[in-house]
């Protein structure tokens, strides 16, 4: 709908201008020092212990780039890929830090939501999905409502506080599943968190959008999705560190298994399989058992990170909404003058006659 119905007059600078004015430095830093960052992550209690070098060196150096990609960009980038101001302010910096959350509890409820029900419920990998609709369907409906009222009444902290608290409540009723917990159970739990979390998604960019500077929007929303998936990333990692470390403690206390312990916690997804291979005994239940306990201790610290957003969300302040749109782009439209002639250019460029209002 954009391309067929936004017309614009296209900037007349060149190509060769253009290319010049791009953060290569700048670039090229941020992204492998990211990358660099995310990788040893996936791998670190996995592939490799945590004390391996193969885990620490890569993380030590990406910390090294981080660094050296701010000093670039505050003091030598000409146009930087990151400008350093949109981080000023309080609401700016605490509607990141609920964002970077955000994204966190989201993959640790969207990575470890199926494997409680493949390895504790015994479900396969197609029913698991489908159990995960009470979560995950309910976010775009929640979005969907938000963005109503929001359009209506101009007011969107309220999506914060709400999509928060139900966050919080929902990963603490998590904690309260078992091996046995019914249907219609999981399903009202998890619809709480997936309500929560779906609530989070419209408000925090709505805050960002409004608490930033016309011309900072663009990169403002460039660092708001950064940061969201980063926190994905991460919550995957930490979700493992804590899945892992509860996971042996949980299985040494069985004596039918304890002599697995430190084989059988070092990867979720992979127990699985070795759950649904055994033979039914006390072993198996003892191995279920431990498999929702660990999972416990990974929904409290989510519900921990919620409670985090929570109350970063309680110092962020509402702006408004309303505002004129500010841009060096030419939008065409054809305004009629009140004796009813088209008052609009022929060739497309002129400038909109009336304020934008986002």
């Amino acid at each position: 709908m954009i391309v067929i119905f936004l017309n614009l007059s296209h900037l007349s600078d060149s190509l060769k201008t253009k290319l010049k004015r791009i953060d290569y430095v700048g670039s090229i830093t941020f992204v492998g020092s990211a990358t660099g960052f995310l990788i040893p992550l996936t791998w670190g209690g996995v592939m490799y212990p945590w004390t391996s070098w193969r885990t620490l060196v890569p993380l030590l150096i990406s910390v090294a780039g981080f660094v050296f990609f701010i000093i670039w960009e505050a003091k030598f980038a000409v146009e930087p890929l990151i400008p350093l101001r949109v981080f000023r302010g309080r609401t700016v910096a605490l509607t990141y830090m609920c964002t970077f959350l955000h994204g966190l509890i989201l993959w640790c409820l969207l990575y470890y939501g199926p494997l409680y029900y493949e390895a504790v419920k015994l479900y396969s990998p197609i029913i698991a999905g489908v159990s995960l609709f009470p979560a995950t369907f309910t976010i775009a409906p929640a979005t969907v409502i938000v963005g109503i009222i929001v359009g209506k009444t101009g007011k969107y902290i309220w999506s914060l506080w709400a999509g928060w608290i139900l966050a919080v409540l929902g990963f603490g009723l998590q904690h309260l599943l078992t091996p046995t917990t019914p249907i219609v159970g999981w399903i009202f739990i998890f619809i709480v968190t997936g309500l929560g979390t779906g609530l989070l998604f419209p408000g925090l960019i709505f805050s960002i959008q409004a608490a930033t500077a016309e011309n900072d929007v663009a990169p403002a929303i460039i660092v708001f999705t950064f940061l969201r998936t980063f926190g994905q990333a991460v919550g995957v990692a930490l979700g493992g560190v804590v899945f892992q470390n509860d996971m042996r403690r949980q299985i040494s206390s069985h004596p039918s298994i304890a002599k697995f312990a430190s084989e059988w916690s070092k990867d979720a997804s992979a127990l699985v399989q070795i759950i649904h291979h055994m033979p039914d005994g006390q072993a198996k239940i003892d191995l279920r058992q431990s498999y929702n306990d660990a999972l416990r201790t990974v929904w409290i610290v989510c519900c921990a990170f919620a409670a985090a957003g929570l109350i970063a969300s309680m110092g962020i302040k509402a702006y408004t909404l309303d505002r004129e749109l500010g841009s060096n782009q030419r939008f065409v439209e054809n305004v009629v003058s009140d004796n009813g002639h088209d008052n609009g250019s022929e060739d497309g460029e002129k400038s909109n006659s009336k304020p934008l209002v986002l």
